[in-house]
């Protein structure tokens, strides 16, 4: 990642089905309003957005060529979209969240102003016809005090 890059120490955030990072609302349903970031946890290699409910919301990745290297996430029993997979997910030694042993790509101009939408690097430098992306090393924290949301799917 460019140091100095705006998207350099944004958090991540989830809305509509999308990751993304520096959103100043990614107006949820949580437990605490006020925090404006997303909380995940891993699974097996699979990820997916913290809640205390039983309905989870699954991160799904599709590095086919329609979809370019595009995250998203389902709720409930939603299957995930034709040629996504859930699976590949981990966190390296150097504590970098990355999907199938690579890291993400922020680009610019997405849902709002100042705001990044998250990619898995799929081989497509400017993935969904954006421009200005960079790769970025996604640094997990851990969450002391975990706030569950229910995120937007539209």
């Amino acid at each position: 990642m460019h140091s100095g890059n705006a998207v350099q120490y944004a958090p991540f955030n989830a809305a509509k089905s999308s990751l993304l990072a520096g959103l100043k609302h990614q107006n949820a349903s949580c437990d605490r309003p006020g925090e404006q970031t997303a909380t995940f946890y891993l699974d097996d290699g699979a990820l997916f957005l913290y809640d205390a409910s039983a309905t989870p919301q699954e991160i799904f990745v599709d590095r086919s060529g329609m979809g370019q290297g595009v995250i998203g996430y389902t709720t409930g029993a939603e299957p995930a979209p034709t040629n996504s997979e859930r699976k590949g997910w981990a966190i390296t030694s150097d504590n970098h969240l990355q999907f199938a042993g690579q890291d993400l790509i922020a680009c610019p101009g997405s849902l709002e102003e100042g705001a990044f939408s998250i990619w898995a690097d799929a081989g497509v430098a400017n993935p969904g016809y954006n421009q200005g992306c960079v790769g970025i090393a996604a640094r997990v924290q851990v969450a002391q005090n975990p706030n569950g949301c229910l995120y937007t799917s539209q």
